[in-house]
């Protein structure tokens, strides 16, 4: 079975530069997300539940004004999916107060027999991104200028607005590779999720840009459906690779999405 956990940060966080640490309220926050949002997602492959996975925003320290940010996602099989490829997965983003680039990028990866913990610290006054596995010797890479690590960019991409026919680039670097994320907005929809429709807008993220699996798909497919809404909540993640077809579909958001039919 295909990584989840890595298929879905692809899904997620190849297309998202401010958000205020202080403020709780959606209705009067000028960002469309804030401290304290959770999103949870069930994962299917083809017709049968995989897995969940959630992600939620949070400070890193709730005493200190203008505390980092952090952003976190977990992912996890279920007991069906956990007899062929067991998956516990958690991976957190620091990110500034004004989530204008991250500052560390951190994973706990259970998938298998794998067992990896990465931390990526980037220096923006050398201009380098440090990349550790596994405790072992930092590899640096190059950067020149501020870039957001494979999760946080979800969260920036929420900050364009969606306008169709346009395109956004996003500049990320996971500590082993820089890379400029093209995104193209096409059209706004009318969708089915597990509690019911609601109007989307969706979004294609260039396959050129992304390595694994996709890269050995030649009809392969990716495509996020986010509230077509102040908010901009991913609602639905859709690819067809290699492997066969994925779906993240939202079930729970807090603050809860309004506009379902």
């Amino acid at each position: 079975m295909i990584r989840i956990p890595y298929l879905f940060l692809l899904i997620m966080g190849s297309w998202t530069t401010c958000l205020s640490s202080t403020g709780s309220n959606p209705e009067t926050s000028p960002y469309p997300f804030n401290l304290g949002e959770r999103l949870e997602y069930e994962i299917k492959w083809g017709f049968f539940p995989v897995g969940s996975a959630v992600m939620e925003v949070l400070a890193e320290d709730k005493a200190i004004e203008n505390s980092p940010i952090l952003v976190r996602f977990n992912v996890r099989t279920n007991s069906f999916a956990d007899t062929f490829y067991k998956v516990r997965t958690s991976i957190t983003s620091t990110v500034s107060s004004d989530f204008s680039r991250t500052l560390k990028y951190q994973k706990e990866q259970r998938e298998g027999k794998t067992r990896r913990e990465i931390e990526v610290v980037y220096n923006y006054d050398e201009g380098t991104v440090s990349y550790v596995k596994n405790g072992s010797k930092p590899k640096l890479t190059q950067i020149s200028g501020y870039v957001h690590d494979p999760l946080s960019i979800a969260y920036l991409f929420r900050l364009h607005p969606l306008i169709p026919g346009g395109k956004t680039v996003l500049p990320t670097c996971d500590g082993k590779r820089f890379q400029e994320v093209v995104v193209q907005t096409k059209e706004r929809k009318l969708i089915s999720l597990p509690r019911g429709r609601i109007f989307a807008i969706e979004t294609i993220p260039a396959l050129s840009n992304l390595r694994g699996v996709f890269n050995r798909s030649p009809q392969g497919t990716l495509k996020v459906w986010y509230s077509d809404d102040e908010r901009r909540v991913p609602l639905r993640v859709s690819s067809r690779v290699i492997v066969g077809s994925f779906t993240a579909s939202l079930i729970k958001a807090s603050p809860p999405i309004r506009g379902y039919h």
